[in-house]
């Protein structure tokens, strides 16, 4: 009989052809987080992620995956659809950035003045968003994250390990300084 585990690790690698990743792909640690661009507690945790970054330079490679919590989040989903469609024209960070900033406006026009703020292509940017072309990627990251035991967002990953621990700057700057001079 095959049963389905449920743990605390990484259920699928990250992938340098597949996810958004900042830093270099020998870093000693990697933070993965699962967030959701509507989610309070995702951007409290934003400014403390650039600032473990900043801190960190070389030593940490960053990967953000999608999880919107839509049961919640009425705008999750189409703003998780916005990065990817601005991720297809190569400002994936960019417009992470842009939501993040400005999680209270996350309507439909908001998205598109992001997308032309960028300079993307909003013709495309807007086709993309009505068809759902990129809610195939947006669903992956969201089955991954349940499969790797993410039961909320912001949810954190050292090395594929859950960090269980609180994500305040000097807590989960400790995990990470400790996953870095860990043996590896």
């Amino acid at each position: 009989m095959s049963t389905t585990q449920w743990d605390a690790a990484l259920a699928i690698p990250v992938d340098e052809d597949r996810d958004h990743i900042q830093g270099r792909a020998d870093a000693p640690v990697t933070l993965v987080e699962y967030g959701d661009y509507e989610c309070p507690y995702c951007g409290a945790a934003y400014p403390i992620v650039k600032e473990v970054q900043a801190r960190l330079g070389d030593t940490l490679r960053f990967v953000f995956r999608n999880f919107p919590i839509t049961t919640s989040h009425p705008h999750a989903e189409q703003a998780a659809e916005a990065a990817e469609a601005a991720a297809a024209q190569r400002k994936f960070w960019e417009m992470h950035d842009l939501l993040y900033e400005n999680q209270r406006r996350l309507g439909d026009q908001d998205l598109r003045g992001y997308a032309d703020q960028l300079g993307l292509d909003v013709e495309l940017f807007d086709k993309e968003l009505v068809e759902h072309v990129h809610a195939p990627r947006v669903r992956e990251d969201f089955m991954s994250g349940v499969r790797s035991g993410v039961n909320g967002t912001p949810s954190f990953y050292i090395n594929g390990t859950r960090h269980d621990d609180s994500y305040d700057l000097e807590t989960l700057l400790a995990a990470l300084e400790q996953a870095a001079s860990a043996p590896q």
